[in-house]
């Protein structure tokens, strides 16, 4: 697998590098948070929605629209499973990370996603993403042995518990909480999750990627 950079044109089928916010508070608030040996993320801390780029992007990039800003941190260099939203989701990386990405287009009829189509990009520390809608993303990867840190903000409520599940027919078997449709790995073993990945379940190393 080629890692590229979000940075490159085959980024733009998947979102966007967003340049016109300042970032240097949730930066700074960000490096209090823990970075645990598997994953964690938190939906929604107050010391990181205090921040002005918190606002900022509120009222700025989600027009308005409350949200919550959160963190996915951690050490983690496998796929798993592939997310989407009905919104983009924004990624400000503290350090050096790795999206796993996909194209929602590509889910089949049968509502299964072949991880051989997953691309990987760079996200160098300091960077702020938006992954579009149409953008099947999950927990960031670390790049190389170091842990991660990426901030995530999304609109409020999302990835929070379901009040009503629909029966789980067609696209709604992939509802997994509040905004979030997945499709998991059978490896990953993701409890309660529609198993919609086939193929490998990808796992990266500096090894394995080529920049």
């Amino acid at each position: 697998m080629v890692l590229k950079s979000v940075n490159d044109k085959a980024f733009r089928r998947y979102g966007k590098v967003l340049h016109d916010y300042d970032y240097s508070d949730l930066l700074k608030a960000m490096e209090k948070t823990p970075c645990p040996d598997g994953v964690e993320y938190v939906a929604s801390m107050p010391d990181l929605e205090k921040t002005h780029a918190a606002r900022a992007l509120a009222e700025g990039y989600f027009g308005g629209m409350p949200v919550q800003v959160g963190y996915c941190n951690g050490h983690n260099w496998t796929l798993n499973g592939l997310e989407y939203h009905r919104d983009s989701e924004l990624n400000i990386a503290v350090t050096d990370a790795v999206l796993l990405v996909g194209d929602l287009r590509d889910i089949t009829e049968e509502y299964t996603y072949d991880t051989s189509l997953v691309e990987a990009f760079f996200v160098p520390a300091g960077t702020a993403v938006a992954l579009y809608a149409t953008t099947l993303h999950y927990a960031p990867c670390s790049y190389g042995d170091e842990g991660f840190r990426v901030a995530i903000v999304l609109p409020r409520g999302t990835n929070s518990d379901l009040k009503v599940k629909p029966e789980p027919k067609g696209e709604n078997s992939l509802l997994f909480a509040v905004n979030k449709w997945l499709l998991a790995h059978e490896e990953a073993q993701i409890a309660g999750a529609h198993i919609g990945l086939v193929g490998e379940n990808i796992q990266i190393s500096k090894g394995k990627l080529r920049s």
